[in-house]
C-alpha cells in the first residue's frame, strides 16, 4: 500500500489493501483518460461515462462498461469524478439525473480541482441524500497520472478514505489524508496551485537576471534541478515560516532586502514584477521595525 503516514492515516487490514472494486469513473480528459486507463490496469471493474462519448468509447476495448447515462454509472455504487470546474461537478451531481438522484448508500470521489464553496455544498448534499462523500485531490500533470504516480490528497469520514484506499493506490504513489472534511483536501490543492504560478514567475524573473549577463535560460533552469533549489528551500524555510520561527534571523531581512536589490540592478532593464513586489514587501517590514528578523519573514504582517 501507498499511503503516506499522516497523524490522520491509518494502517489498513491486508485484505482491504488489495482488494478490486465496482467503480465509476467519471470525466474523460487528459487527467481523467490516465487514471481511468490505471484503475483497469490494476483490476478494478471500471464504468466510464463522459458527456463526450468519443471519449468514452476506446474504454471499452480497455475492458471497461460504457455507461449510457450517470443513473447507470451510479449502479456501481462508488463514483470517481475528475472534471474541469465547477460547473461541470454541479452538472454532474445536481439534478434529475444527477449523481445526488441516485438514491442512499452512493460513495461519491471528487478528484475535481474545485471550490471550498462547493466541496462543502457537496458534502452536505450527499450527507442528507444518505450518501457519502470525499475529496480526493491530486497533484500532477497528465504524463504522471498516465503513471499511476500522482499524489492524493484526501479529507472525508476515515472509514470512506479506508473503503477507496485501493483506488487511490491504482493512481498515485502515495496518498496524505489530511483530515476528516472534505474541504479541507479542496483547500490543500487549491493552495498548491495557488504558488505554482509564483514559482513559474520566479524562474522567469531568474532566467532574466543571468540573461542580462549572457547566460542562458536552459543553463540556469540545469543549474536550479543540479542543485535541487525548490526543494531546499522548502526543506530550509518551510518548517520556520510554519513555525513563525524569525529570531534569532540565520539571514536577517536587511541582508534579504540587499541581495534583492543587487538582483534588480543586475537584470538592467528586464521586467521583474515579482521581485519588485518582493523588495516593496521587505521595504515595509523593515520600516515597521523588522531589520533583524530572519528574511523568511517576508509573508508577515507584524
Amino acid at each position: 500500500m501507498r499511503q503516506a503516514k499522516l497523524a490522520s492515516s491509518r494502517t489498513l487490514p491486508i485484505w482491504l489493501e488489495h482488494k478490486k472494486m465496482d467503480v465509476a469513473f467519471i470525466g474523460l480528459g487528459q487527467m481523467g483518460s490516465g487514471m481511468a486507463d490505471n484503475l483497469v490496469a490494476t483490476g478494478h471493474k471500471v464504468t466510464v461515462w463522459n458527456r463526450d462519448w468519443t471519449k468514452a468509447e476506446p474504454f471499452a476495448e480497455r475492458g471497461a462498461i460504457v455507461a449510457a447515462d450517470l443513473a447507470v454509472a451510479a449502479r456501481t455504487g462508488t463514483v470517481m469524478t475528475m472534471l474541469a470546474d465547477d460547473a461541470a461537478l454541479e452538472a454532474v451531481s445536481f439534478g434529475d439525473g444527477g449523481l445526488l438522484a441516485a438514491g442512499p448508500g452512493l460513495l461519491h470521489v471528487s478528484c475535481s480541482t474545485v471550490s471550498v464553496d462547493l466541496t462543502a455544498r457537496l458534502a452536505a448534499a450527499h450527507a442528507a441524500a444518505g450518501q457519502r462523500f470525499v475529496s480526493a485531490q491530486v497533484l500532477g500533470r497528465p504524463d504522471v497520472a498516465a503513471a499511476g504516480k500522482l499524489s492524493v490528497i484526501a479529507a472525508g469520514a476515515e472509514d470512506d478514505l479506508d473503503i477507496v484506499q485501493p483506488l487511490f493506490d491504482s493512481i498515485g504513489a502515495t496518498t496524505h489524508r489530511v483530515g476528516e472534511r472534505p474541504m479541507m483536501a479542496a483547500a490543500a490543492k487549491l493552495a498548491f496551485n495557488a504558488g505554482i504560478p509564483a514559482i513559474m514567475q520566479m524562474m522567469t524573473e531568474q532566467f532574466r537576471i543571468v540573461a542580462a549577463h549572457g547566460i542562458a535560460a536552459d543553463q540556469m533552469a540545469a543549474l536550479l534541478l543540479e542543485v535541487n533549489y525548490g526543494n531546499r528551500l522548502i526543506g530550509s524555510y518551510g518548517p520556520m515560516i510554519a513555525e513563525k520561527r524569525f529570531e534569532p534571523a540565520g539571514f536577517p531581512m536587511r541582508l534579504g532586502r540587499k541581495d534583492v536589490g543587487l538582483a534588480l540592478a543586475a537584470a538592467a532593464d528586464a521586467e521583474l514584477p515579482l521581485t519588485e513586489l518582493i523588495a516593496e514587501r521587505m521595504d515595509v517590514i523593515i520600516a515597521a521595525g523588522g531589520v533583524e528578523r530572519d528574511w523568511s519573514a517576508i509573508g508577515q504582517s507584524k
